[in-house]
Formats: C-alpha cells, structure tokens, sequence
C-alpha cells in the first residue's frame, strides 16, 4: 500500500508539474505539452494534481473538456484507489 501511495503522489506531483509547465509555455509562446497527455497523466492517477494546476495557475479553465474531465479523472481515481484498497 505504501508504493501505491507513493504512486499516487508522484503522479499528482507530475501533473500539477506539466500543468504549470504548460502555462508558462503558452505565456511564452513556446513548445506546448500536448492536452493528450495532461489528461494521460490525470487519468493514471493525476487528477487532483491537474485539476489543482488548473486552478493554480488558472490554466484550461475555460476549455469545458478539462472543466468536466478533472473532475471526472478524479471521480476514476478515487474509485480505483477504493477497489484496490479493499483487495488488499
């Protein structure tokens, strides 16, 4: 269970990272990160780290795929952190 939590930070840790790097990118007119993996990286096990990068640099706010998909990300996180909390 510790590797699996450790997973999960790491994960969270990524995103909210690509998400603030993305950001800045975008002010800068540089390489974006491609929204393919912003929503990869939440869905295996990012999604609070996206969605509180979204929010902290207020960043894909207005893009109703990130506005629903977070929190939906969110919502496939928790289910499968329970499923496999209580398989062990």
């Amino acid at each position: 269970m510790t590797y699996f939590l450790c997973y999960l930070m790491l994960m969270n840790i990524v995103t909210f990272i690509e998400m603030g790097h993305d950001k800045g990118q975008a002010k800068k007119g540089g390489r974006r990160v491609p929204e393919k993996r912003l929503f990869i990286l939440a869905a295996l096990g990012g999604g609070i780290g996206g969605w509180l990068g979204m929010r902290a640099w207020r960043h894909k706010t207005k893009h109703t795929s990130f506005v629903v998909g977070m929190p939906l990300l969110i919502a496939l996180n928790a289910i499968c952190v329970i499923v496999i909390a209580l398989n062990m």
